[in-house]
């Protein structure tokens, strides 16, 4: 493949299954990954035949590319600076040049949780990246490429707290999810000797941690580690077991094969892209990371 004009895309990455080595994390919000960008091509002459949304990203001359803007060191908005960070939004970037788009020619859109399939399959995004979990259901109603990212259910605990590695250690504790997630449902299910505490927002779990009036946050582990990339010096993902596995992939239309044939190659090829875009955005958290192998979904 040809390349032309560098951009300065915030990083690179292709997957990410995650080995725990020890814990810590750092930095204000939203300034996880640092302000130094990574400066990759963008390619040239991409051609896609077959690829029905391809096309339309061409005929308009940007893609359109649905993500999170509320998960610092994952999908993060700046409302101050207007700049946009995170692991995931550097997968959408490193998607995007290899098609062969700049980043004046992305657009971003902001698409809740549970919009994320109608968006699809309304065509209001080309594609998707924000921790989006492959699954059955949602595989009826749209493909994925990837995964780019193994995580699952952990614990974000206050620097230096070893007494809690697994929510079994946590009985006569408070932990803290947001309101009506599959976490704290999990937690109320299988875990009744521990307390729990609910918030619209994660970054409210996390501020009631770091404030003593909880003792643990719990939800997928890619997203603690955000935060624990972002404060450093106050907080740690603990090394305890994983309570559920959930694969991160790009959600793509229905049926356009080629462009997720496109998308799979490029992350089994881009091993040390990834390496970088994980370095930048979440490397401060002390997690170790292998790149997941890609699934033909």
């Amino acid at each position: 493949m040809r390349f032309k004009k560098s951009v300065a895309a915030l990083g690179f990455l292709a997957a990410a299954a995650l080995t725990l080595t020890g814990c810590n994390s750092g930095s204000p919000a939203g300034e996880a990954g640092g302000d130094d960008p990574v400066v990759t091509d963008v390619a040239e002459g991409v051609t896609l035949e077959g690829s029905p949304t391809f096309d339309k990203m061409t005929e308009r001359g940007k893609v359109v590319i649905g993500v999170k803007e509320d998960q610092p060191g994952l999908g993060y908005l700046d409302n101050v600076t207007g700049d946009r960070s995170g692991f995931d939004v550097d997968i959408a970037r490193w998607i995007a040049a290899s098609l062969g788009f700049d980043e004046s020619e992305i657009e971003f859109k902001a698409i809740a949780s549970a919009n994320r399939e109608q968006a699809i399959k309304n065509g209001d995004v080309d594609y998707y990246v924000g921790t989006y979990s492959i699954n059955d259901k949602r595989k009826q109603d749209i493909d994925f490429a990837g995964p780019y990212f193994i995580t699952g259910q952990g614990l974000l605990v206050k620097k230096g707290d070893t007494d809690y590695q697994s929510l079994d250690d946590l009985a006569g504790k408070t932990v803290c999810s947001a309101t009506g997630s599959t976490p704290i449902q999990n937690i109320k299910d299988n875990f009744p000797d521990i307390k729990t505490q609910e918030f619209d927002l994660y970054s409210a779990c996390v501020e009631s941690l770091i404030n003593g009036q909880v003792d643990a946050v719990t939800t997928d582990q890619a997203i603690l580690i955000g935060y624990a990339a972002q404060d450093p010096d106050n907080l740690m993902v603990t090394t305890g077991p994983l309570l559920t596995e959930e694969k991160y992939g790009v959600g793509l239309p229905k049926g356009d094969d080629v462009l997720r044939t496109h998308i799979n190659e490029l992350f089994t090829d881009g091993g040390a892209e990834w390496q970088k875009i994980f370095d930048k955005n979440l490397g401060d958290s002390g997690i170790t990371v292998e790149q997941p192998q890609v699934d033909a979904y």
